[in-house]
Order: structure tokens, then C-alpha cells, then sequence
């Protein structure tokens, strides 16, 4: 099998297992593709599971096996796109007719396949089959029970378990192929606690691209629902935010999706070549205060944003998006690289089959400075600590964001005060950054629970941060 990198699984199951040969959809994809600037073949098989346990009782379970193909030919900025559930040789026949006129009157030549990596990045055991049904039954009720007995004041539990197992080769033009296999695994605990006429919520999730045996480990459930119900008491307790214009420290972690949303998608490659995006022809200049550093990295094993190789075969990598506060690049897909004319970094993703790829992150996050967390809260006389972040708006070109705080505390005289309910956090991504005056020395990922959609497209990623203040920016509350 010609072209097959060292990484690659020796699992082939979409010509030893379908009406295709290999052979045959070599010819028919060279033939298609020929004349264009680039394009793929890409097959994909995927299966998938999701358990609810709610009202004490398995509210529902679902299994699902999909598979299909997506053909893709590119000339020029023009793409030609076909896909299909049936895998055969007419059915790709058919679709290399439909992509073929995408070349009309266009006369390119092929770009060259991506480079082959050794690295795999993360376990290719199929999750869904590590267990049977019936312990996955029996683990979400054994969460509901110990969470109901946590606390008197827990009214309402809901456990969701999720698991995915997909399969993916890319068939070049040239004869190269690209395999890999991907596992996704994700618990979810949400606890609603009453006092008197009150009731809150709390939740708390975990997962990565991993097996199930993590997360059938008692200390890690347990944990799991141990800091969803904490989150439900703390907002128990919470007054109305106050309004107006404020210091505000981010926690380390998940608060790093307000830097996912507000900035990251500003520095995909397809925004800035169109030049909608905030950072368009910022590079080589200023666009965060010192010491800000922010990074794209699809390398890290096992967490849920990391690619062996992206939706186009490409080698995930470690891309540097802002280097101590000057704009140094983003993050790239194949066709928006060749048009840049700069190197593809890894971050060609797509939804599915049906879908076309184009620039996602990946784990995006921003590197530790040298500040103590305690010393950066200290240092606020009266402001916002936001530890936890819930739904939020992102304008992709003028930078603009509106962030709903679902955990977050009043700082008066540099120490944590009451927990705040209906706060929320207004500005503009680029504006934020230059905001920056403290950088904490405890970077943190999220626990695995990230998920982005663009144009449509959904796909698991990561964010990150350290803890940091930010100065002057926007705090919309319901104080009267």
C-alpha cells in the first residue's frame, strides 16, 4: 500500500470493508484532480454512544455508525466539494464528475502532499466497545446516587456520558494515504441544589481522547460530581453583580474560552486572507501588552483539541499565534496557506465527511508569566474575580464580546468576596489583550469539555490560561 506513513493504523476499512478498491479510487481521484491546485479524498467512519441518567432514571442512550467520503478539488480560492454515505465506485464516480467543473478553464498543479509524522498522539482502542453497555448503565447511576447523597439540599442531578471512536484515511493524488483513528471520551455531572425559594446549578465535566477507564475510576467521578455540587452552593449564596467599569481577574483554565472566542477565531487563517478579521495585516506589530504570549497547539497527547494529523493529513504542531504581545502568525489550513503564502500549520479541520475542511484551533492557549495568583488578586482594590464561564457572543470582525460569568467573586481590598450571580463580560478581543497588566504563573488547560462551531461546523477543542488581571474592562451586572 503505497504512500502509508509509519504512524498510520494498520486498520483498512473502508476498502476491505466496502464495495471501494483502493486501485481503482486512486485512478478516479488523480483523474478528478487533475489540473486543480490541491484537493483529497477523504473517508471517515465513525461510531458513537451517549448515555443521560436524569429524574433518576436512564432517560436515554443512544449508538450511532456513520461512514462516507467527502472529494474536494481546489483551484485557485474556488473549491469543488462532493460527499456521500455510500461507499462504492459509482457513488465516487459520481462525485468526481461534480467536482471536476470546479477546474473549468483552470490549469494548476498539484500541491505537494503534507510531510508523515511518526507521533501518535493519544490511544486507538475503540472506547465504545471497552465496556458493555450495562456498566455505563450502572456507572451514571452510581454517580446519581452518590451525588444525591452529597448534600440535603441537591433537588435535581443529570449525568450525561459521551463516547466517540472515529476512523479517517485521506487519499492523495500522488497515491499518498493518511490514516488515523480517534478516540473521544466525556462525562458530564449538573446538580441543581434549592435553599428556601432558591435554586441553582452546577456543573462540571471531564473527558479527552482516551478510553472510559479514567473516568470509571471512583476519585475521578466522584471528583467530578464533587465540584459540580460546590459550584450549585456557591451560587446558592450569590448577590446581584454590580455594573460599570472595572478591574476584573481571569482564573486559570477554562476561562481561557473567552480567549478562544474573542481572539483565536480572529487569528484563523481564512479571516485574515479575507481580511475580516480584527488582526488583518497586524503581523510584526503590537496587538497585547508584554508578556502575552498565545499558541495553538494540536500536539498534546490525549487532550481533546489534539490531532496526529489534521482533516487535510497535515501534522498537527505547535503554532505560535502571539509571541510577548507582537502578532507573529495564525493558524492555517492548506488552501488558505498556498493563497498566504505560508507553510499549513496543522489546523485543517472539518466536521465530518460531509463537510469541507478550512482553519479551526486546536488547543489554544495563552503561556504562563511570573506573578503568584494570590499576589495578582491582592493587587485589585475593587473588582471581578471570574473563575467560570458559560454561553457567550463573538463579533469575528470587529472583535467584540459579550461573556456570561457562571462563577464569579467581588474583590474589595485585594481579597475574594461574596459569589456574583448574572455577571457578564463586555469588550473587544484585540482592545482586551493590550489590557493585560498581571500574568500568573499557573497555566491550566480545561478539564475536556470544549467544543467549537464555525460556519456551521462543530469540532472538540481545548483552551487554556493562567490567571490574569485585566484592567478597566466592561462589567455588565443586575445590581440595582
Amino acid at each position: 500500500m503505497k504512500g502509508v506513513t509509519v504512524a498510520d493504523s494498520d486498520l483498512d476499512i473502508f476498502f476491505s470493508r466496502s464495495e471501494l478498491d483502493r486501485d481503482n479510487s486512486e485512478r478516479i481521484v488523480a483523474d478528478a484532480l487533475s489540473g486543480c491546485d490541491d484537493g483529497e479524498l477523504f473517508l471517515e467512519y465513525r461510531q458513537s454512544e451517549a448515555l443521560t441518567f436524569d429524574d433518576g432514571q436512564l432517560k436515554s442512550s443512544s449508538y450511532d455508525t456513520t461512514q462516507g467520503f467527502g472529494l474536494r478539488g481546489v483551484a485557485g480560492e474556488a473549491t469543488g466539494y462532493a460527499h456521500a454515505s455510500e461507499l462504492s465506485e459509482a457513488a465516487l464516480k459520481r462525485a468526481a464528475t461534480s467536482v471536476q467543473s470546479v477546474k473549468a478553464g483552470h490549469s494548476g498543479t498539484i500541491a505537494a502532499s503534507p510531510a508523515s509524522t511518526n507521533r501518535a498522539l493519544y490511544v486507538q482502542d475503540n472506547p465504545i466497545n471497552e465496556r458493555p453497555f450495562e456498566e455505563k448503565v450502572k456507572l451514571v447511576r452510581e454517580i446519581d446516587d452518590y451525588a444525591r447523597g452529597l448534600d440535603d439540599r441537591v433537588r435535581q442531578v443529570s449525568v450525561s456520558l459521551i463516547g466517540n471512536w472515529q476512523a479517517i484515511e485521506l487519499l492523495r493524488p500522488d497515491g499518498m494515504s493518511k490514516r488515523d483513528i480517534r478516540p473521544l471520551v466525556r462525562l458530564n455531572v449538573s446538580i441543581v441544589t434549592e435553599s428556601g425559594e432558591r435554586q441553582e446549578n452546577g456543573s462540571y465535566g471531564i473527558g479527552g481522547r482516551c478510553g472510559y477507564s479514567e473516568i470509571f475510576d471512583p476519585s475521578t467521578w466522584q471528583a467530578c460530581a464533587d465540584e459540580a455540587l460546590r459550584q450549585a452552593v456557591v451560587n446558592l449564596e450569590s448577590v446581584a453583580a454590580p455594573a460599570g467599569e472595572m478591574d476584573v481577574v481571569l482564573g486559570s483554565g477554562w476561562p481561557g474560552i473567552l480567549l478562544h472566542e474573542a481572539v483565536g477565531h480572529g487569528l484563523e487563517g481564512d479571516f485574515n486572507r479575507k481580511k475580516t478579521s480584527a488582526f488583518a495585516g497586524l503581523v510584526g506589530q503590537r496587538v497585547a501588552s508584554p508578556g502575552v504570549t498565545v499558541v495553538d497547539d494540536g500536539t498534546l497527547a490525549d487532550r481533546r483539541g489534539s490531532l496526529t494529523v489534521d482533516d487535510e493529513g497535515t501534522p498537527s504542531s505547535y503554532t505560535t499565534l502571539i509571541e510577548d504581545g507582537i502578532l507573529v502568525g495564525f493558524m492555517q489550513d492548506r488552501l488558505n496557506a498556498r493563497l498566504m503564502g505560508v507553510d499549513a500549520t496543522g489546523n485543517g479541520r472539518r466536521q465530518s465527511y460531509a463537510h469541507m475542511p478550512m482553519p479551526r484551533m486546536t488547543n489554544t492557549y495563552m503561556l504562563s508569566g511570573d506573578k503568584e495568583p494570590d499576589e495578582i488578586i491582592s493587587s485589585v482594590k475593587k473588582g471581578i474575580y471570574a473563575v467560570s464561564f458559560g454561553g457567550g457572543q463573538v463579533d469575528i470582525t470587529s472583535g467584540k464580546f459579550v461573556f456570561s460569568c457562571t462563577e464569579a467573586y467581588q474583590i474589595e481590598d485585594g481579597k475574594i468576596g461574596a459569589p456574583l450571580k448574572g455577571a457578564t463580560l463586555i469588550g473587544n478581543g484585540p482592545d482586551a489583550l493590550t489590557r493585560v497588566t498581571m500574568i500568573g504563573n499557573d497555566m491550566a488547560l480545561d478539564s475536556g469539555i470544549g467544543t467549537c462551531g464555525k460556519a456551521g461546523q462543530s469540532v472538540p477543542v481545548g483552551v487554556g490560561q493562567p490567571t490574569m488581571r485585566l484592567n478597566g474592562l466592561t462589567v455588565g451586572g443586575t445590581a440595582a
